[in-house]
């Protein structure tokens, strides 16, 4: 696990930007170096994005440090791409858990993979458990369970 130097919190102003690799997803770009403020590349960080809150994590392209903005958190800003934010950032320590419902749980703790899940990072959990939550027939659920033990067990990314 990565070790981090606590910067306290930092505040910039940037615009939302479209990815251009992916085309759905949207992010602003860090203005200063993340290296040299946090002591690592990939940090887990708490945002607040003009008042509005986020946990996520500085990425990189590999050349530049980015902030994911999430569709839902843009429509809570009522902003989009090509709208300017003000985001303050500050190192986030705190445990990353996803809670699963009780039967998800039964059924990959059944499977054998609930510790192969607990193992992957908190932004995969997070993927698996919102793809099977979100879903809005229970048979298309039970189908979602099914499969995500199935690409756990693979050691597939569900993205």
């Amino acid at each position: 696990m990565a070790t981090y130097r606590d910067p306290g919190t930092l505040e910039f102003d940037a615009v939302i930007v479209r990815s251009d690799v992916t085309g759905s997803s949207s992010f602003v770009a860090v203005p200063f170096d993340v290296a040299e403020a946090f002591g690592a590349g990939r940090v887990p960080v708490h945002a607040d994005f003009d008042g509005e809150t986020y946990r996520g994590a500085l990425v990189t392209d590999g050349t530049d440090h980015r902030l994911l903005v999430l569709t839902e958190l843009q429509e809570r800003l009522g902003k989009g791409p090509g709208d300017a934010v003000h985001v303050a950032l500050r190192l986030d320590t705190a445990v990353r858990t996803v809670e699963l419902d009780d039967d998800i749980v039964s059924a990959f703790t059944e499977a054998g993979v609930l510790d192969a899940y607990r193992a992957m990072s908190y932004s995969h959990q997070r993927e698996y458990e919102q793809w099977i939550t979100n879903s809005d027939q229970p048979e298309t659920r039970a189908r979602r369970i099914g499969k995500a033990i199935d690409m756990i067990v693979e050691g597939a990314r569900l993205k």
